[in-house]
C-alpha cells in the first residue's frame, strides 16, 4: 500500500481532496520545524515555533472532528490506527503545554520542544503511510475532495492551542472547540503581554463559555 507521500496530487484525488490537504499541512509543518531548529534565540524563533504549534493543534482538531470519525467507520482496523495517532495527539498536548508554561530561557523547555517536534514527525509518518492510504483505498476520489472541505472548514475554525480538558473524539471535542477556537483566537490576535481591559472582558466571558460546555459534555457522556 504506497504512501501518500508519494503520490501526485492526481492520485490523491485532487488538489482539494482531504489527502492532499493533509499531506500539504504536513510538509508546511516539517518547513517550520526545520525553520525553528536553524535559527538564533529570537523573536523569530518564537513566531516560527508559535505557528507551527498553531497549525499542528487546528490540523489534529479538524482531524479528530471530521476525518477520523469516517476512518472508524469505513476502515479495516481503523479503531486501532486512529487511537494510535490520537494517542500521539495528546502526547503532543501535553509537551506543548508544558512548553507554553516555560520561558524561552528554561533549560527544560528546548527538550521538550524536541520531544515534540519528534512526535509530530512520528504522527506524519504513521498518517501517510499507514492511516490514509488505508481510507484512499476505501473512498472514491468526488468522497474524498467532499471530505477535504468538510475538514477544511473545521480546520480554519479550530482551536490553536493545547488543552487538557478537550476529549480526542466527538462529540466532546466538537461541543467545546468552538468556545476553545474564540478563546484561543482571540489570545493570538492580542499578542504578547498583558491584555487590555476590553481583551481581558472578552476572555472573561469566554471563559464563562468553556464551563458551560464542559457541563455539556458531561451531560452528553451521562447520556452515552
Amino acid at each position: 500500500m504506497p504512501t501518500i507521500a508519494d503520490q501526485t496530487v492526481e492520485q490523491l484525488g485532487g488538489r482539494d481532496s482531504v489527502l492532499a490537504r493533509q499531506r500539504r499541512d504536513h510538509v508546511e509543518m516539517d518547513r517550520l520545524m526545520n525553520e525553528y531548529q536553524v535559527l538564533a534565540d529570537g523573536e523569530d524563533r518564537e513566531r516560527v515555533l508559535k505557528e507551527t504549534v498553531q497549525l499542528v493543534f487546528s490540523h489534529a482538531f479538524a482531524e479528530e472532528t471530521v476525518l477520523w470519525p469516517v476512518v472508524r467507520r469505513s476502515v479495516a482496523e481503523g479503531q486501532e490506527l486512529t487511537a494510535r495517532v490520537e494517542d500521539e495527539h495528546q502526547q503532543i498536548n501535553d509537551l506543548v503545554a508544558d512548553v507554553e508554561r516555560l520561558g524561552p530561557a528554561d533549560p527544560e523547555r528546548e527538550e521538550k520542544v524536541r520531544r515534540v517536534f519528534a512526535l509530530i514527525r512520528q504522527d506524519i509518518r504513521d498518517e501517510e503511510d499507514l492511516l490514509l492510504p488505508r481510507l484512499q483505498d476505501t473512498l472514491g476520489a468526488v468522497q474524498l475532495r467532499r471530505l477535504g472541505a468538510a475538514w477544511e472548514a473545521v480546520r480554519r475554525t479550530a482551536p490553536t492551542h493545547p488543552h487538557p480538558v478537550v476529549p480526542r473524539q466527538p462529540p466532546g471535542n466538537a461541543v467545546l472547540g468552538v468556545p476553545l477556537s474564540l478563546f484561543d483566537r482571540t489570545r493570538d490576535a492580542l499578542g504578547p503581554g498583558s491584555p487590555t481591559t476590553t481583551a481581558k472582558k472578552v476572555l472573561t466571558a469566554l471563559a464563562g463559555m468553556l464551563v458551560a460546555a464542559a457541563g455539556a459534555v458531561a451531560l452528553l457522556r451521562r447520556r452515552h
